[in-house]
């Protein structure tokens, strides 16, 4: 029986050592926090669970081992990593062990679709689940979802769309997709990759192991993503707001998206049309159109009621005239620059924890913001990000954020949660800064949230995957 080693013991390493365990392996499993309930899933699990070992101890575990499966929040500067480096160990994700087993299937592999991009994935990822339900087909969002791709191979599907971060990427010597999508690259996750060269060398595998038959998609405005379309094996597509194989044309209320098939749907037809949504509208319809998983009618129909996951420019209310948007899910500054382009006078509230990347570019249409209130960590880089901004304010936390909000927002103001950072200085993922955010507006305005009884801040133990 062949050993394999998973080390991290959440929600990707639990279903990773499950599918090993299933498939025959002797699974050992380490983990540099040892608690209560992760020695209880490895019990549940039935296999060991060990303290990550040091040095040599480490270097021997690795070594007797057929392969390393780390979980996605493990640095490719961990020791483990470095170890099974050392050693020669294949070093593979839990997408890539379900890609392979996938390929193993009794009647063949079933298509399977990837998103990959530092912003983007998730809306991208769900609006292709919901296009390929359009028409008639059994999915589900897989990767970095609840729903890990080891487990989604088990269901009875007729395709997936996987949510790929760089973190799972990273270790994919063989994983493919019949369409790949890659929406954007800007700097994120310099705490996790050694450089930005591996977490552009991570993103890049999505296209690395096509085929001539499969289909890459790239965004036609951002040249690192067209630098390695211009490489890839497969068939080439772009897509982007104006130009690109799948684009938007015309203006007002006869805009339209357009493929090289002609009209697509009406963006008057889409529940949300900011630009970002429009592109990655247009990304999604190019995976199932050019894997002719689904046509123009259930693209359309799609559009018309995917209304968009939480936390990614949520509509919160309005009162008065000012509105207010959730958009914790911006934990970089190229996804906070996208939302401030959306809106033309904003309260800004943003910062939180330091990932150590350069924040000046969220602040590239500084003169929509008309005040802008810091929190967190990188409050004061924040500050000096957004120098020319009239009225900056240090509220330090959410809740004096909201307060100073309500009171200095004026009619005709937007009032904009789009952090451009992490947040795990004061919350354990962007999640809980949403709900947090949400539930202080509305009690602000008398409005009971759902989410008032656990929107507490708490210890930091998840992540905010690239």
């Amino acid at each position: 029986m062949s050993r394999a080693l998973v080390h991290g013991l959440a929600v990707a390493g639990v279903a990773t050592t499950r599918a090993l365990t299933r498939h025959g392996y002797d699974v050992v499993v380490t983990d540099d926090d040892v608690t209560a309930p992760r020695r209880a899933a490895a019990e549940a699990l039935g296999v060991e669970l060990l303290p990550t070992p040091a040095g040599r101890r480490l270097g021997d575990l690795v070594a007797s081992c057929a392969l390393v499966s780390p979980s996605p929040g493990v640095p490719e500067t961990h020791d483990v990593v470095a170890a099974a480096e050392a050693a020669d160990v294949p070093l593979l994700s839990e997408i890539e062990l379900a890609y392979r087993w996938e390929q193993e299937r009794a009647g063949g592999p079933r298509p399977m679709l990837a998103v990959t991009g530092t912003d983007g994935k998730t809306t991208t990822t769900l609006l292709a689940v919901e296009m390929l339900r359009a028409a008639g087909l059994k999915t589900v969002d897989a990767g970095n979802t609840t729903t890990p791709l080891v487990d989604a191979i088990e269901l009875d599907l007729d395709a997936y769309v996987v949510e790929c971060t760089s973190f799972r990427l990273a270790w994919t010597p063989c994983f493919r997709a019949d369409a790949a999508a890659w929406l954007n690259l800007a700097p994120d996750h310099l705490n996790w990759h050694r450089t930005m060269r591996t977490y552009e060398q991570a993103k890049a595998r999505i296209f690395v192991n096509q085929r001539g038959g499969d289909v890459a998609i790239g965004f036609v405005d951002d040249p690192v993503v067209m630098r390695h379309l211009a490489s890839a094996p497969a068939r080439r597509r772009t897509f982007g707001l104006t130009s690109g194989d799948y684009h938007a044309e015309g203006g007002g209320g006869q805009a339209v998206l357009v493929g090289p098939q002609g009209a697509i749907a009406s963006v008057a037809a889409m529940r949300r049309a900011l630009p970002h949504d429009i592109t990655n509208a247009l990304a999604a319809a190019a995976l199932v159109l050019e894997t002719g998983l689904a046509d123009h009618d259930a693209v359309e129909s799609a559009l018309g009621t995917f209304s968009g996951p939480p936390h990614r420019l949520e509509a919160v209310g309005e009162w008065s005239g000012i509105t207010w948007y959730n958009d914790s899910k911006a934990t970089t500054p190229h996804a906070a620059a996208a939302a401030i382009r959306s809106f033309d006078r904003i309260v800004l509230i943003a910062g939180g924890y330091d990932k150590h990347v350069d924040l000046s570019p969220m602040a590239v249409d500084a003169d929509r913001v008309r005040l802008l209130l810091t929190i967190g960590a990188t409050a004061d880089a924040i500050a000096g990000a957004f120098a020319g901004v009239p009225d900056i304010r240090r509220a330090g936390d959410l809740a004096s954020a909201v307060e100073l909000a309500r009171r200095l927002a004026e009619p005709g103001d937007t009032v904009l949660l789009s952090p451009g950072c992490a947040s795990f200085d004061q919350y354990s993922n962007f999640e809980a800064r949403g709900d947090h955010f949400r539930a202080l507006v509305l009690a602000a305005h008398g409005v009971r949230s759902p989410d008032a009884g656990r929107a507490d801040p708490s210890t930091p133990d998840g992540g905010e995957l690239p």
